[in-house]
């Protein structure tokens, strides 16, 4: 689209398009006229035919203008018709955004106003729950008060525990109090296990040596001595390595330590003659027992071998909870005469009370005769009561004449 003068020409218009169709005619006319002119001079003979042709020309030129001029005419009308329609779409689409407008004014209108309850309502939710979350908070609080204060006892107790562990550590690491825990920890569990005539603690031996504890079990096996060991440092070490020459030292030091014990307690607790073929070793911590039992096989085979049995404090009690029952049958069958000599006593005194229930039996049936022929002459008895009452009223039977006193006076 160009503007001359004011005027503005669309290329894309039709009458454009035309006027330029028109304006391209008169131009090839035009050269055409030219070219005629110049080919007179050369051929006579085409000049007529060639000025009927312009003249045919020139009358299609004129009427193209005027198909032009119609042409421009309906251009107008279709112009114009364009104009109107668009007015009217124009006109229709004013209408339209007028109605939609006023539907979105009333739809805004009801949201506001449902926004407005939901509002209302939600506030009022939020009222009863922070009433009820008030409520919720102070038992919450209350609760977490409780709390902190079982806290503050646990911690007590806990920091009094944290006493105890370090008196208990202070007790390990001293290789004397750690063997008087030792054998405080066996009393507590033989005098739960066992009656307290059947074992002795610290008892001497024909060798001169004290056992921490003997207990006397029947011949076979016959007193078993129960002593308590605690390799503590070799297995601390043993925890605490951390490189492999540590670890292999650490090993080193437990095997060597644990076979210590275990030859000790074969050379002087096993007597022949006076204790049993065998002894225990007490081990005051699963941790040593599991770490021994897990890892070094080896050793425990060899306490085997020397007759000396590695116990923890529960292997222990299930040794000793064994032995109980030993004892308990070696004492029932040393009082097993007795019990036969109470038994035959038992069954004399059954015959006795067999014989006596006899002779009180007679005297019930004597007895129980002697009522019944009583009750059969008070029966006489009531008879004989019953006639002399009724005598002066009843006739005498002929057979009973003469057993009636005559009453005569006397003279």
């Amino acid at each position: 689209m160009i503007e001359i003068a004011g005027t503005q020409i669309d290329f894309n218009d039709p009458f454009v398009l035309a006027l330029a169709g028109a304006g391209g005619v008169v131009l090839l006319i035009l050269v055409l006229l030219v070219m005629a002119v110049r080919a007179a001079g050369r051929s006579a003979r085409i000049a007529a035919p060639l000025s009927h042709n312009i003249g045919v020309l020139g009358q299609q030129v004129q009427q193209l203008a005027a198909g032009q001029e119609q042409l421009r005419g309906g251009l107008q009308t279709v112009s114009d018709t364009q104009a109107n329609a668009q007015t009217q779409v124009i006109q229709t689409v004013e209408a339209r955004l007028a109605t939609v407008q006023q539907q979105m004014q009333d739809r805004l209108a009801d949201n506001a106003m449902r926004s407005q309850r939901s509002m209302t309502e939600m506030q009022e939710r939020m009222k009863e729950s922070l009433h009820g979350s008030s409520k919720q908070t102070t038992t919450s609080l209350t609760q977490l008060q409780e709390r902190l204060a079982a806290i503050d006892k646990a911690q007590d107790n806990i920091t009094k525990l944290s006493g105890d562990v370090l008196s208990l550590q202070d007790i390990l690491s001293n290789k004397q109090t750690r063997g008087a825990f030792g054998e405080i920890q066996l009393r507590d569990i033989v005098s739960k296990a066992l009656p307290s005539d059947s074992y002795v603690m610290q008892h001497t031996l024909s060798n001169g040596k004290r056992a921490d504890c003997l207990i006397h079990l029947p011949d076979p096996p016959g007193p078993i001595v129960i002593d308590s060991k605690f390799p503590l440092e070799a297995y601390e070490a043993l925890r605490a390595a951390e490189t492999d020459w540590e670890l292999k030292d650490a090993v080193a030091k437990m095997k060597a330590a644990v076979t210590k014990h275990i030859n000790d307690i074969a050379d002087k607790y096993i007597i022949e003659g006076e204790t049993a073929d065998g002894a225990l070793m007490f081990l005051p911590s699963e941790a040593v027992y599991a770490e021994l039992h897990a890892n070094f096989p080896e050793i425990v085979r060899k306490g085997f071998d020397a007759r000396v049995w590695i116990v923890s404090p529960t292997t222990c009690m299930a040794t000793l909870n064994t032995m109980r029952a030993i004892l308990k049958d070696a004492r029932m069958r040393e009082q097993a005469g007795a019990i036969r000599k109470t038994l035959k006593q038992l069954h004399r005194d059954v015959e006795l009370v067999v014989e006596r229930v006899g002779k009180l039996d007679t005297h019930f049936r004597q007895a129980q005769r002697d009522v019944h022929e009583i009750s059969t002459a008070a029966e006489r008895a009531g008879k004989r009561a019953t006639r002399l009452d009724n005598f002066d009223f009843e006739e005498l039977a002929p057979e009973d004449d003469e057993k009636v006193l005559r009453l005569t006076r006397p003279d």
